[in-house]
């Protein structure tokens, strides 16, 4: 089974001021509200280590789903303020349907799509295979007769809701390499490719957009890590290539739970309201890596040894 190769970093200091290899890493957020200050760690982590090993860095606004208005342009000022930057135009998600259209197209071709009737509720309800994750899909709708299918989609009629289409699956599993993790090995379902409501499904989207940009390299919080195998399947299946993958520990608060705006004042405006700089901002997640002192992104990457990257969480003690 393939494996993803290891990164190969380059020495501190070296990345953004070096030319660019032919890859890229990104950092893509959904527009559903202001940047947290773990998502501001990550986006810094992702925009450092491709820097670091000679790499385009691409911003991607993933708006399938959730979207607040002017939450955007927000993220990306606050973004630019701490010395992130990134190269070309920012692509939107809801912008590439064609392109991920064209993709279940060609998974339909080659016979590994089908329709699904089942709701959310009967895909918890259902009995799960032995050491299958909960919530993973059991193959209900898979190999339906023609009649089966047909009272499925009478159904969907009834819920006014469209079958939502599903990978069909030749393996359980699939083991990627993460940059930290090592190699990691989860299973693989007969995932959405589509949704009910005629939303692209975030697996698909997330595979062929990657692909598109030429991203090789994914940085992103580490609650993904387990999805990861998941797209590298789907990319081998597209004959896209599979990116290398460096899963980021989570900002969690106090008790542990994963940092969230009722925590107080976590966002980088929360935290200029209070009288801080974007510079206090980038020196707080600077100490969280053992970095003191940093005052910009410049300084992160100029600093940051990759290897050192702490593996528990970031837990987020805001004293006001």
């Amino acid at each position: 089974m393939p494996t993803a190769p290891p990164l190969t970093l380059h020495p501190r200091g070296a990345g953004r001021y070096a030319p660019a290899s032919s890859g890229a890493g990104r950092y893509a957020p959904s527009p559903s509200g202001d940047l947290h200050l773990g998502n501001l760690r990550t986006a810094i982590l992702a925009w450092a280590l491709a820097r670091r090993t000679h790499r385009r860095f691409h911003l991607r606004v993933e708006d399938l789903d959730r979207v607040k208005e002017g939450s955007e342009a927000r993220q990306l000022e606050d973004l630019a303020a701490l010395g992130i930057d990134w190269d070309g135009e920012v692509v939107r998600q809801s912008e590439r349907g064609e392109a991920h259209e064209a993709a279940i197209e060609q998974l339909e071709a080659a016979g590994g799509v089908y329709e699904c009737y089942c709701t959310r509720r009967e895909i918890l309800d259902a009995p799960s295979a032995p050491h299958s994750p909960p919530g993973a899909y059991p193959g209900t709708c898979r190999d339906l007769t023609d009649d089966e299918r047909e009272a499925g989609r009478a159904k969907m009629r009834e819920l006014r809701r469209e079958p939502a289409l599903r990978l069909r699956s030749d393996v359980i599993e699939w083991t990627v390499t993460d940059l930290w993790a090592g190699p990691v090995t989860a299973a693989v379902d007969d995932l959405v490719l589509r949704r009910g409501d005629g939303v692209v499904a975030y697996n698909l989207a997330v595979v062929v957009d990657d692909a598109a940009a030429g991203v090789d390299q994914v940085t992103r919080a580490d609650d993904l890590l387990t999805s990861a195998p998941r797209q590298a399947y789907l990319a081998h299946l597209l004959g896209l290539p599979e990116p290398t993958y460096a899963h980021v520990p989570l900002a969690v608060n106090r008790d542990g739970a994963r940092l969230a705006k009722r925590d107080g004042a976590v966002t980088l405006r929360d935290r200029l309201a209070r009288g801080e700089s974007a510079a206090d901002v980038v020196e707080r997640i600077g100490d969280s890596l053992g970095l003191p002192g940093c005052r910009t992104a410049a300084d992160v990457l100029e600093r940051w040894a990759p290897q050192s990257l702490p593996r528990e969480p970031w837990v987020v003690d805001l004293k006001d």
